[in-house]
This record gives C-alpha cells, sequence and structure tokens, in this order.
C-alpha cells in the first residue's frame, strides 16, 4: 500500500509547503529515498528526470537545514544550467515555510550578482560544477559546515567531463558529511564515485518498466540510412505531435538533421553540447514556452529537459544502452498523460533492439500509419492564447511576405516563424521559404492565410523591432 507523504516523516512546515503545490502521494523514488535520508545515511538513486527525484532529496534537505545557522549548510550540483534553476526553483517551494535562503550558482550569468547573493545568505546552494570550483576559489562558497551533498544526473556530469572537478569539491567537504548521488544510469566511473566518497549507501532503483511502458505507446520503424531523413519526415507529418523530441547519438548528426528539416519548411529546432549557453538558453525557453514543436537533440544536452507536454520522442539513431533507450522515451507520457515513441531501426542495428525489449520486458510493435488510431493530417490543438494550431497540406497555394527587418535587427529564421505561429495559430510547417537578409526577410504562408498573417503581425514589436509585413508584389 503505498505511503502518504506524513507517514515518510517529513515536519508539518514541509507538509504544508507540498500541500500548497498539490502533491498528494509520494512517487516511488521518493518513499524509499525519503526515510533513510531523513535518517542521515547515505542513498544513491538510479531514476531518471521526471520520476521526482528532486523531492526526493530536497523535502530532507529542507527539513534538515537550520535558518539561524547563516552558512552553506547544503550545496546540490547539476550538470546544466537549466537543471540549475529548476532544481532551485523546487527547493525554494519545499523550503517556503522554513525561511531557507537558496542561491543558485551557474556559468553565462554575472559572478558578481551571486556573490552578493551569497554574502547576503546561502544556507542551501545549488550549482553547476564549474561555477560552484570558481566561487570556491574566490572564497566566496564555504563548505566548512556543509553537511549535506547532492550529485543529480551524475552520469551526465561524466559525460560532460565533469568528475574530476566534482571530486575535487567533495573533499573540500565535511568527511561527515551526508551524500546523496541520482543518476539514470550506473556506469563503472559513477560505481567508484561512489565507493571512494559514500558511506554504505542504501541503493535505491526504480525500474524502467514502472516510469514508461503504461503511459507511451512504443513503435519500431525498420529503414535504410539513406532513407532516414525522409523517413523521419513521414512520421511527423503522419503523427502530428503538438511536441516531439527527435534524438540523434552526435553533434554532428544533430546539426545536419535540424539544417534538413528546417530547409523542409519545418519549425524546429536543435540543442546539442556544442552551442553556446546563450543559444541553449534560448532553444529551451521556445521549445518550453511551445512555440516550436519539433527539438533536435543529444541524450546529454536534453537531460535536464522537464517538460510535460512532449508528446513525442522518435529515436532517429536507436540508443547505445537499454537505459538510455528508457530515459529519452521518459521525456514523453509526463504527469499522467500518455505519450508515443518511435524508434528508427537499421538493419545493424536489430540486436539493440533485442537488448532495449529484453530489458523493457516487452516487444515493441511495428509502426505504421495507421498504428493505433494517428491523428488526422488536419487537427486544431488549443495552445498559448488558446489559440488552434492548425497544420496545414504542404501543396497548397502560398504567397510570398517581405518583412522589414533582417540580420541587422538580430532576427533570426526561428523568431520569424515562431512570432507567426504564436500569433496566428498557424503550424510551424506552414511558414516556408523564410529567407533573412541584412535588412529584410522573406517568407511564405498558405495564400488562404495571408492576410490574417499580416493583420497579426504588422506594427507588433519582434526583438524591439515594430514589424512591418506586406505581400510581395508580382
Amino acid at each position: 500500500m503505498p505511503k502518504t507523504f506524513a507517514e515518510l516523516g517529513l515536519s508539518e512546515q514541509t507538509l504544508q509547503a507540498l500541500s500548497d503545490v498539490g502533491y498528494e502521494s509520494p512517487s516511488p523514488i521518493q518513499e524509499q529515498a525519503i526515510p533513510p535520508l531523513l535518517e542521515g545515511r547515505d542513498v544513491i538513486g538510479q531514476a531518471q528526470t521526471g520520476t521526482g527525484k528532486t523531492a526526493a532529496f530536497g523535502l530532507p534537505i529542507v527539513q534538515y537545514i537550520d535558518p539561524e545557522v547563516h552558512e552553506v549548510q547544503a550545496l546540490v550540483l547539476t550538470p546544466t544550467r537549466e537543471l540549475c534553476i529548476q532544481v532551485t526553483q523546487a527547493l525554494r517551494t519545499y523550503g517556503a515555510h522554513s525561511g531557507l535562503d537558496v542561491v543558485a550558482v551557474f556559468g553565462g550569468a554575472p559572478i558578481r550578482t551571486q556573490q552578493a547573493q551569497l554574502r547576503a545568505g546561502g544556507h542551501i546552494v545549488v550549482g553547476t560544477v564549474g561555477r560552484v570550483l570558481d566561487l570556491i576559489s574566490r572564497n566566496s562558497i564555504v563548505l566548512h559546515d556543509c553537511r549535506f551533498v547532492v550529485l543529480d544526473e551524475a552520469d551526465e556530469m561524466l559525460d560532460l567531463g565533469f568528475l574530476e572537478d566534482v571530486e575535487k569539491i567533495l573533499s573540500l567537504t565535511p568527511s561527515g558529511r551526508q551524500t546523496a548521488l541520482f543518476s539514470a544510469t550506473m556506469p563503472p566511473p559513477i560505481r567508484k564515485l561512489a565507493d571512494k566518497y559514500m558511506y554504505d549507501p542504501e541503493v535505491i532503483q526504480v525500474k524502467a518498466t514502472t516510469l514508461t511502458i503504461d503511459t507511451v505507446a512504443q513503435f519500431q520503424l525498420p529503414v535504410e540510412t539513406r532513407d532516414k531523413p525522409a523517413k523521419l519526415v513521414e512520421v511527423l507529418r503522419a503523427e502530428r505531435p503538438d511536441q516531439a523530441i527527435v534524438f540523434v547519438r552526435t553533434k554532428v548528426r544533430c546539426d545536419q538533421l535540424f539544417r534538413t528539416l528546417r530547409d523542409g519548411g519545418m519549425n524546429v529546432r536543435a540543442l546539442h553540447g556544442d552551442m553556446s549557453q546563450g543559444s541553449r538558453d534560448g532553444v529551451m525557453l521556445a521549445f518550453k514556452g511551445g512555440r516550436v514543436p519539433i527539438l533536435v537533440a543529444t541524450d546529454v544536452a536534453a537531460r535536464g529537459l522537464d517538460i510535460s507536454t512532449v508528446t513525442h520522442v522518435v529515436n532517429y539513431d536507436v540508443p547505445t544502452s537499454p537505459d538510455t533507450y528508457v530515459h529519452r522515451i521518459g521525456r514523453t507520457g509526463r504527469v499522467g498523460r500518455s505519450g508515443r515513441a518511435i524508434t528508427f531501426v537499421e538493419s545493424r542495428q536489430t540486436r539493440e533492439l533485442e537488448a532495449i525489449e529484453r530489458h523493457i520486458g516487452t516487444k515493441i510493435a511495428a509502426w505504421s500509419k495507421d498504428a493505433e488510431a494517428a491523428p488526422t493530417p488536419v487537427k486544431e490543438r488549443p495552445r498559448r492564447h488558446s489559440k488552434p494550431q492548425i497544420s496545414r497540406d504542404a501543396t497548397e497555394p502560398s504567397a510570398k511576405l517581405v518583412l522589414g527587418g533582417g540580420r541587422a535587427a538580430g532576427l533570426r529564421v526561428a523568431d520569424i516563424v515562431g512570432a507567426v505561429t504564436s500569433a496566428t495559430g498557424l503550424d510551424g510547417e506552414a511558414v516556408r521559404d523564410v529567407s533573412v537578409l541584412e535588412r529584410f526577410s522573406f517568407l511564405s504562408v498558405p495564400s488562404a492565410e495571408a492576410d490574417r498573417v499580416i493583420e497579426a503581425l504588422d506594427g507588433h514589436e519582434l526583438r524591439g523591432k515594430r514589424l512591418r509585413l506586406e505581400r510581395v508584389k508580382a
């Protein structure tokens, strides 16, 4: 019988904070991790993003901190800026009734501002590895009184090459600290780290099947390498996802596929580790805001994404391990919603597929255009501002429009597509042939919608520039 949060030993203040945000009952990782953490034990939790692991370590931390002691008492290390911000927001929510100060520190933001926040308080510091080390070297973070350390998404820290720096930070914390390590997978270097820095940890595993099978319809699609781009377009047009993440193995493949889809007129963005932090932030905000329906991403870059509106995951490249497969498809089917996952399988990858099927304990069905009543080609979906999202036939007549503004105004293809879809409800695929010049931009939209697009955007601001939009005269 599942327990309640009250039965896990949480305080009245913490229970009130949970009630405020509508948490009713603990997830499996919370039910298993919170009691030993409250008892002061080290914990290793193997769980994906989206299973509730932030609350699993966050609630004990909040209960553990003494607000009267104005020192850093807990440190949460995250691999990415995006995850750092998500964890910080969650901890502030959990500690709303406890008088705790949570400070986020990460690269790409002014270090002096973060130093000022640390001087003003900071019972709990949530930070990316590099920025935490930097602030330690400047004596802005002092860990003498830090009794609780969390390594969140440890396997991604390994993938990004941060493990040596993580060890440096751990060596500066008290030997009697309590340590929690959470990771979607457990490669040997992570196990070695745990053996070296953790004391008799409680090991908790949330099985993949409890996370994905019930809420995600899974399909496989045999495909030849040369046919994959065209087959992806076919799948996306048949499935009509509200939002989809297309996973690829490498950064180079990510960029190539992004350009192919973009040049085909799709509203799509790419996300991988070689992009600047500013570019990644822009992509994340656009995707989270619903302005971009399709995201092509590598595993590492997408690890911090926790978006409940993702309806589809496409494994363009078969994942290298069954754990990675489970982690990928766990991006959809969130918060009780159903999701769909489609995996492209080349002939040389059948063994990898069989390993995945053994791991999840079920056969993956073949995909077809009619698999489980795929959505009809034209449909309306509620979106931001309650506008319908309307998908259209690519063969219908189009009108060419000219926009007064281009590179000199900082405009990009994605900005223009996003502005049109946001203002009109048109599907991103309906905005075609976007070309951004120095002072002008061109785009094509369905002829029947041209006047509505002009009316919706003409005179409005984009990136601080007032738009002028009109038809291109023949």
